[in-house]
């Protein structure tokens, strides 16, 4: 007996909207995760990107449990000296609450060669405007 494996042109990407609106980020991002990645196909394989796209919306109301609000820090480096910057999380919440859940869900992505991929076809939005709606007509 033979081991099914999958090729190229037996992946269906669908598409899936999520809402942050009162939602945990962590528990959120894991989700998105695995939509992203395609674990939740019955023809998983972990060596080809199968994963879908995901829209998120409402980015700007995503919450965070405890004092992660006021203590949560976001650090970054330019590679030059004096290139080190940090920005809270309250303060990421209102100028660019997109990168909060980008940033999120990169971490629990598998860094490898499909990593940025599987980045690309997620879309975040900090309001419910996007201009994916044809795709949820369906």
């Amino acid at each position: 007996m033979k081991t099914y494996q999958p090729t190229q042109k037996d992946i269906k990407r669908s598409w899936h909207i999520m809402d942050a609106k009162d939602r945990v980020l962590g528990r959120m991002a894991s989700e998105i995760a695995k939509l992203l990645t395609g674990k939740q196909k019955s023809v998983y394989s972990d060596h080809i990107d199968m994963g879908d796209y995901v829209v998120v919306i409402n980015a700007k109301d995503v919450l965070v449990t405890g004092k992660k609000k006021d203590q949560k820090v976001y650090h970054r480096h330019s590679g030059y000296p004096g290139g080190f910057k940090e920005i809270k999380f309250s303060k990421q919440l209102i100028e660019h609450p997109e990168k909060i859940i980008e940033h999120a869900v990169a971490g629990m992505l598998p860094k490898n060669r499909l990593h940025k991929k599987r980045m690309i076809r997620l879309k975040v939005f900090a309001n419910e405007r996007h201009p994916y709606g044809e795709k949820f007509k369906s």
